[in-house]
């Protein structure tokens, strides 16, 4: 059993590790949102479904040692693609298309290898059956699994914040050469002593071969119960994400989640009893409804244990029922394939179909609801037979989930509200445009959301429209950078489009330059909201460039920009990867000698002051944090806070003396410099 436990278990540390490696290394390349975790997953589960159909086809068309040539050929031929760094030719040049860049981007970069990693469970577990008959093989999937869990735990808490992403590449290379040792020791043995090219009619064969063809609802049941789970996994990562931050910590803790239960019901039986897990269900379902209903005023980690706990219980349900319909042995492989199509499924369905049929993030309470249905599959022929043990439990509860999940999706469903005009979603989120005041004279303004934060609003009255509102009213900190600064005819650059309200700041004569990723946000700020527009019929220049706005940057001309505005969040999550050391560095080659870098910190969750305190710090900034959460505004105007950093000594003291600010005053807390490489949100996150 050793190699094939060696083999297993890298192959699964191996396959599990290279996914938050690589999806770091091209968040920043798409707007960093969590749709790019979402579309590595999908690239995951595509590939490993390729893996597990070639482990069947391979076993039930090829002889063993056919078998064997044919994979060890695949296992060498993988080591020739290494290391598994991304070119930086693959950098997108615009914001189209990226689901279709980024899986042509992974199946150029890793493809080859993890296809051959994500062969190792179905394969080798059909060579140990075939080598030890008699000898479970669903223990090794187990192994599996631990393999898996321990490459996501270890990833966050040991490999990023202390290996440079470059080392983590080749690294992980090394490790591939010695799962490839591992699987080539595994070929030798069906090779060599295995399984006879010819069995004996009457032998083996005979003797293992299963004599009842799984039933049309096993199959089903196959399919349906892993994709449950996997569009769970995915919609939760969704949520977690759009709400927080799109980092590898809030990638893998749902994954370990979703890999725990499969570890525990794979393992053995007694793990997953319905009696226990099916209430836990239904409570859990009563507990996302009740966060959900108030989920502006539930602190960030009783929302963290709402959805993880839901989706912690309902994928030991899935993955329990799963295992309570496992084949004989001899059937594994097609087994395993049922399963990784099912994940397959369900991650298209939340990365490609959910954008395009939901305007909201709706996938998590359908999943939740389609869980409720297969529950309700499964224990059917249970509460058929009177005399079966727990036959009413299986009756009642089912129902009972039916009917909470029901309730669940009506319940997102009727909080959408009624005064939205316009609604879409994306690849980079879900925003909607709304009216209010429409009934008062004078008073109507439109409204831009994303996820649940506004983005800005306008005021639509002729006489009002130019008026500057929400984050960006005369006191806020971007607003006293521009109106004080020393020249005549500005040069604004922004990062963030939103409604377009940063423009309102230019005059005639003043250039704005705007950088956004996503086409939705300009169509709505051009059609929607007049700010762009207006500035330009007085007589100013407007500008936006589309696409990642570091990317963007990264290409361009020194601009001499004399403010420079950061405000690209989406939803509640910041943008990790603009606020990083690097990031930082190509701010500075686009502001002037005087320039001013205006970084928006305002975050229920988070305090980003420390991490602005690191970059000024390391380039030499004078540091002006300035908030307006005190005293009485107007009500067009939302408490915002801004840090101003700048060279330009005398414009900072200028500014402080106008505020109640003072320069250069020391946080509390201590976090490290934020690099492309380190990023860690534990030292200032507000649970």
């Amino acid at each position: 059993m050793l190699p094939f436990a060696l083999t297993i278990f890298t192959g699964a540390f191996l396959l599990f590790l290279v996914q938050p490696l690589i999806g770091k290394y091209i968040l920043p390349w798409f707007g960093g949102t969590p749709g790019v975790w979402t579309t590595c997953m999908l690239f995951f589960q595509l590939v490993l479904l390729g893996g597990y159909a070639y482990a069947h086809f391979l076993s039930r068309w090829l002889k063993p040692r056919g078998q064997a040539v044919v994979h060890g050929a695949l296992l060498l031929a993988s080591l020739a693609v290494l290391p598994i760094v991304p070119a930086d030719t693959w950098k997108p040049t615009s914001g189209d298309a990226p689901i279709t860049h980024i899986l042509l981007l992974l199946a150029a970069t890793i493809g080859l290898p993890y296809f051959v990693v994500s062969t190792t469970g179905p394969l080798m577990q059909s060579w140990f059956s075939r080598l030890n008959p008699g000898r479970s093989p669903y223990r090794l999937y187990a192994l599996s699994n631990i393999g898996s869990l321990l490459a996501l735990l270890a990833y966050p808490f040991l490999i990023e914040p202390n290996v440079a992403r470059k080392l983590q590449a080749v690294s992980w290379g090394w490790g591939l050469m010695a799962y490839v040792a591992f699987a080539v020791w595994c070929v030798a043995l069906v090779w060599r002593r295995g399984v006879a090219d010819e069995v004996p009619a009457g032998g083996l064969a005979a003797v293992e071969e299963p004599t009842e063809e799984p039933s049309l609802r096993h199959k089903f049941l196959w399919l349906a119960l892993p994709a449950c789970a996997s569009a769970l996994l995915l919609a939760t990562t969704n949520k977690l994400c759009q709400d927080v931050a799109v980092i590898p910590f809030l990638w893998i803790l749902p994954l370990s989640l979703y890999l725990l239960t499969f570890i525990l019901c794979f393992d053995a039986q007694q793990w997953y009893w319905r009696p226990i897990f099916l209430p836990a269900l239904l409570a859990c379902f009563v507990w996302l409804i009740c966060v959900l209903a108030d989920i502006n005023t539930v602190r960030i980690g009783w929302q963290v244990a709402a959805f993880c706990m839901t989706l912690f219980v309902a994928c030991m349900v899935c993955h329990g029922e799963l295992y309570e319909l496992k084949p004989h042995p001899r059937r594994l492989t097609g087994y395993y394939l049922m399963i990784s199509l099912g994940g397959a499924i369900g991650g298209f369905l939340v990365a490609v179909v959910a954008p395009h049929v939901f305007q909201t993030y709706a996938e998590l309470a359908w999943s939740c609801g389609a869980c409720a249905l297969l529950v309700w599959l499964v224990c059917l022929p249970n509460w058929r037979v009177p005399n079966f043990p727990w036959w009413r439990f299986h009756a009642w509860m089912a129902g009972s989930l039916v009917a909470m999940a029901v309730c669940l999706a009506f319940f997102i469903q009727s909080h959408e509200k009624d005064n939205v005009i316009e609604a879409t979603r994306n690849f980079y989120g879900a925003m909607s445009v709304l009216e209010y005041g429409a009934e008062t004279p004078g008073s109507r303004y439109l409204l831009l959301q994303h996820g649940r934060i506004t983005h800005g609003f306008q005021l639509t009255d002729p006489d009002q429209r130019r008026r500057l509102t929400s984050y960006y009213g005369e006191k806020s900190g971007v607003a006293l950078a521009i109106r004080n600064f020393p020249r005549a005819h500005k040069r604004i650059g922004v990062v963030g489009l939103g409604t377009g309200t940063t423009a309102a700041f230019g005059e005639k004569g003043d250039y704005v330059r705007i950088y956004e990723i996503n086409s939705e946000v300009k169509r709505l700020a051009t059609s929607r909201f007049t700010f762009v527009n207006d500035t330009i019929g007085l007589g100013g220049k407007v500008d936006i460039i589309m696409g990642d706005a570091r990317l963007s940057m990264e290409r361009e001309e020194p601009q001499h920009l004399d403010v420079l505005a950061l405000d690209a969040f989406s939803s509640d999550a910041i943008p990790v990867h603009l606020l990083t050391k690097e990031a930082v560095a190509i701010y500075g080659k686009h502001l002037a000698p005087d320039g001013v870098l205006a970084v928006h910190i305002s975050n229920r969750y988070l305090d980003l002051e420390p991490v602005v305190e690191n970059v000024a710090k390391e380039f030499g900034y004078e540091r002006l944090s300035i908030s307006d959460n005190d005293g009485e505004k107007d009500w067009w105007i939302y408490s915002s806070t801004w840090v101003l950093l700048s060279k330009n000594k005398e414009l900072i003291a200028k500014i402080a003396a106008l505020t109640d600010s003072t320069k250069e005053e020391t946080t509390k807390k201590v976090v490290p410099l934020w690099t492309d490489d380190y990023v860690s949100l534990w030292p200032i996150m507000s649970w």
